[in-house]
């Protein structure tokens, strides 16, 4: 039997650990990865569900006033979940802050969730993008895990009793933004 050369060598030459290495490396590849893809699913069937009340936090925002999504009850709420360091969210901003303007009447509130992010960048973010929303840290993520976020940007629209009219994975545009916000909006707090 012949020995193919590898190197100028036969691969009975190579040493057996190298052997034992590159068959059970794209072992633990595809595991790595399937272990990925399950906690990511799993996030998201524990998160916010569309009908569903949202999931209550309380939290300090950015000047260390308490940020409770309770206190906001009775007003139509769109929670964003975003970092300094996420491009999209510097596109969003913008239409959150002109949302906000346009149904002023309505007394939509926007809250701001900062995800993996420190807060001087937070906070600097929020000045120069001249949101006049309040923000929080998330610390330990613990209200990305309620909410089943993915990572930032991510929308979630509640309505006046507390529950998720919509949601978006990803960069809102205006359309997706208006479509979602007029779901929250349709359904007035009830007495």
């Amino acid at each position: 039997m012949t020995t193919t050369a590898v190197g100028g060598r036969g691969l009975r030459s190579l040493p057996r650990s190298w052997l034992v290495i590159s068959a059970v490396l794209p072992l633990i590849v595809v595991a790595g990865w399937a272990a990925v893809l399950m906690a990511r699913s799993s996030a998201a069937a524990g998160g916010a569900h569309i009908g569903q009340a949202a999931p209550e936090f309380a939290l300090a925002d950015l000047d260390g006033n308490p940020l409770r999504l309770s206190d906001l009850r009775g007003r139509p709420v769109i929670v964003n979940f975003w970092a300094s360091w996420c491009g999209p969210c510097v596109e969003e901003f913008p239409m959150l802050r002109a949302a906000a303007q346009r149904h002023a009447a309505q007394n939509v509130a926007v809250v701001g969730i900062v995800f993996r992010d420190n807060s001087e960048a937070a906070r600097r973010f929020m000045d120069r993008m001249a949101a006049g929303w309040p923000a929080a840290m998330d610390p330990g993520e613990q209200v990305a895990q309620a909410f089943g976020i993915y990572g930032p940007p991510e929308t979630f629209f509640i309505d006046a009793n507390g529950v998720v009219r919509g949601r978006q994975i990803g960069q809102l545009t205006p359309s997706d933004l208006e479509r979602q916000l007029a779901q929250a909006l349709a359904h007035p707090a009830e007495e």
